[in-house]
């Protein structure tokens, strides 16, 4: 570590005290990460929570709404000036318009302050009215996966990834076009075809519903697109790297992708993070087979090492080693499941996360899984075939604007009938067929005091913010 990197990390420990000590004596601050994979419904989840949090009506299971503890709510100017601001207003306006559309989906990080005053309550009951304030940080889930980079070196990394994609039909040119580069000297024009061909590969694999995509930032390098940091590509080593050859520049471009993007993320937003909540398209993963759905468990178990979950002692604490200590596992969409199936897909969520939920819970950390729609945009019916009766939902179609039912498939009682499949490598269900339609979000007649409706939305934030409050 260099005296630079030290110097900030001494300064990060001072401010995380500062922040503790202000709390516990002034407003305290609930630092809410909010992340996901793509499509996973970040956007929408945050406008719906403040939205809910701000119009209680549909919060029953958040015990300082049914205790009447909350006075009021309103946003407040964030705390951090160089962060964008998230735009919940223009979100809630694109959900809640006369034609609603889903917002643009998360591309960078974005904050947003909600404060809440709260009726004074046990030690606070001679105090009067306080305050609590939630920040809530939206950023990329594939900048999260970046994370576990850091304990790996280039020819790690490179050896990994080409592993699990050397019978993926989405990387056939690229592994073409890298035969026969091992000796290569360095030419920048190839290192930059290289890293377009990779970065197409990983554009391909998250079309075709995998989740561990690395590094994240090719696919939303954002100010960095062009720069050395981002132009690398995974490359067989040979057997004697020479100095100034091309797999010796991957290399370095490769520490310092880790060095000048990842850990500068890590230090000034993550491991400031109290609490966490990771969505999950499970039925997206569970739609598109079983080499999916084992992809997208092997990299929440990514995730979920990289939040050094539990509680340090006080020499950690003093230093600044905060740890998140509540993490919520969401599969969203639950809406496009009858209600009946909701527990099916929150066990097989549980389930694909068990090894690393274990080890997080062991260190002191709670985590929790379940089954949400932030928004809902379906109606339950039930469809009558061959004389059968069939749990369905109703929704309009985003492609063509029609009404159309949908039965997404019937999952198993038993979520080892779909992981075991998917760790043992199968090219599809044996026993299941399983659909996902893309909706548009309905159109709504808000009353007032009502949020936007959503299942489940109220039990997350009692396990995110419920003890806090």
């Amino acid at each position: 570590m260099g005296v630079t990197e030290f110097a900030q990390d001494i300064a990060h420990g001072v401010e995380s005290r500062v922040s503790a000590l202000s709390g516990a004596l002034f407003d305290p601050v609930i630092r809410l990460g909010v992340t996901g994979l793509a499509r996973a419904g970040k956007t929408v989840f945050i406008t719906s929570l403040v939205s809910n949090l701000l119009d209680r009506g549909r919060m029953p299971q958040l015990r300082a709404v049914a205790d009447g503890r909350i006075e009021a709510a309103w946003l407040q100017p964030q705390p951090d000036d160089t962060v964008p601001r998230f735009d919940y207003e223009g979100h809630r306006a694109a959900l809640t318009g006369p034609a609603p559309y889903w917002p643009d989906s998360t591309r960078a990080v974005s904050e947003l302050r909600l404060s809440l005053r709260l009726k004074p309550a046990g030690l606070f009951g001679l105090t009067g009215p306080r305050k609590v304030h939630i920040d809530i940080i939206d950023y990329p889930g594939e900048w999260l996966l970046d994370l576990s980079l850091l304990d790996l070196s280039y020819q790690q990394w490179a050896d990994g990834v080409l592993a699990r994609v050397t019978l993926r039909d989405e990387a056939a040119g690229y592994r073409a076009a890298v035969q026969g580069l091992a000796d290569t000297g360095w030419d920048e024009p190839l290192a930059r075809r290289l890293a377009d061909g990779w970065r197409a590969v990983l554009v391909d694999l998250r079309r075709a519903g995998l989740s561990d995509v690395t590094p994240g930032r090719f696919l939303m390098p954002g100010e960095l697109e062009g720069s050395p940091a981002l132009t690398f590509a995974p490359l067989p080593r040979p057997e004697a790297p020479v100095r100034g050859g091309l797999w010796r520049e991957m290399e370095r471009r490769f520490d310092a992708y880790k060095s000048r993007v990842v850990k500068p993320f890590f230090r000034d937003h993550f491991a400031r993070i109290d609490r966490q909540v990771v969505l999950v398209d499970a039925l997206e993963a569970i739609h598109a087979g079983p080499a999916a759905l084992e992809d997208m468990r092997r990299a929440m178990a990514g995730v979920l090492q990289a939040f050094r979950p539990g509680r340090g002692g006080l020499l950690a604490e003093l230093i600044g080693g905060k740890r998140v200590d509540r993490i919520l596992f969401a599969a969203t969409r639950a809406d496009h499941l009858h209600h009946t199936q909701h527990a099916r897909l929150a066990a097989i969520l549980a389930a694909m996360l068990r090894e690393a939920r274990d080890r997080a819970d062991f260190a002191g950390a709670q985590t929790a899984a379940m089954a949400i729609a932030s928004l809902r945009a379906t109606t339950e019916v039930d469809l009558s075939r061959g004389g059968e009766t069939i749990h369905a939902v109703q929704g309009v179609l985003q492609a063509t604007g029609r009404t159309a039912a949908m039965h997404a498939g019937d999952l198993p009682s038993d979520p080892s009938r779909l992981l075991g499949p998917a760790r043992d490598g199968a090219g599809q269900w044996l026993d299941g067929d399983y659909a996902v339609m893309r909706l548009a979000p309905a159109p709504l007649d808000l009353l007032p005091g009502q949020g936007l409706p959503h299942i489940r939305l109220d039990r997350a934030a009692e396990f995110l913010l419920g003890d806090r409050l």
